[in-house]
């Protein structure tokens, strides 16, 4: 919305119009520091992709996987998640506490944070931005089956949506169902079917015959 202002168009006062957004002041302390010659925005880039996209996600893939692969590491998972994502190497800040739920033919989990964004970082990486938005944190309480159908999930009426709200004490892991035509794939196969979104319960996991098609 438009605001009339005396000083719209005087130059000493447009630092008072900036709005008080996190993202903007980040943007301006990355511009000071590369003015600076402190920070190479390339390599700056290249490490949110590495945490945003690669390792983040796939260390929850690993541990998805071989949740389908073995159902003594599941039972264990599911009973306590902490100690068996310790002994898999995964965890630090933003993990302390994980709960791993698991999706099924009946229940459908989804994992949002209504205060701020609070996420898994050791298993997911960083939160992608739709995460921290305002209509997603309050819809997916609200109407989430509404919000699964903008992400492309339609779910079976007999399904039912339990949301889960992440806070900076827990933070919540689903569990995708192993998807059809993928027996007899080794771990190594079945991560690459995890995608960061089934793990946050906004998605499904890949289909064999869907990640065919994507390489061919």
């Amino acid at each position: 919305m438009a605001h009339d202002d005396p000083h719209s168009d005087d130059p000493h006062h447009a630092h008072a119009h900036l709005p008080p957004d996190p993202a903007l002041r980040v943007k301006a302390l990355e511009t000071i520091l590369t003015k600076r010659g402190l920070i190479d925005p390339a390599a700056l880039d290249e490490i949110i992709d590495i945490y945003q996209n690669k390792i983040g996600p796939q260390n929850g893939a690993r541990v998805v996987a071989k949740a389908w692969s073995d159902p003594a590491f599941k039972a264990q998972l599911l009973a306590d998640a902490d100690q068996v994502l310790r002994e898999m190497d995964i965890y630090g800040r933003q993990g302390e506490h994980m709960v791993v739920v698991e999706n099924t033919p009946e229940t459908h989990n989804m994992v949002v944070c209504t205060l701020c964004s609070c996420y898994p970082w050791p298993v997911l990486g960083i939160p992608p931005a739709w995460y921290k938005s305002d209509a997603y944190r309050a819809r997916a309480v609200r109407e989430p089956r509404k919000v699964l159908a903008d992400f492309g999930i339609t779910l079976p009426e007999g399904t039912k949506v339990r949301v889960w709200d992440s806070t900076a004490e827990v933070r919540y892991l689903v569990l995708p169902m192993r998807p059809a035509g993928s027996d007899g794939l080794d771990e190594e196969a079945l991560a690459a079917l995890v995608n960061r979104d089934c793990m946050v319960g906004t998605a499904l996991a890949t289909s064999p015959g869907d990640l065919a098609g994507d390489t061919a």
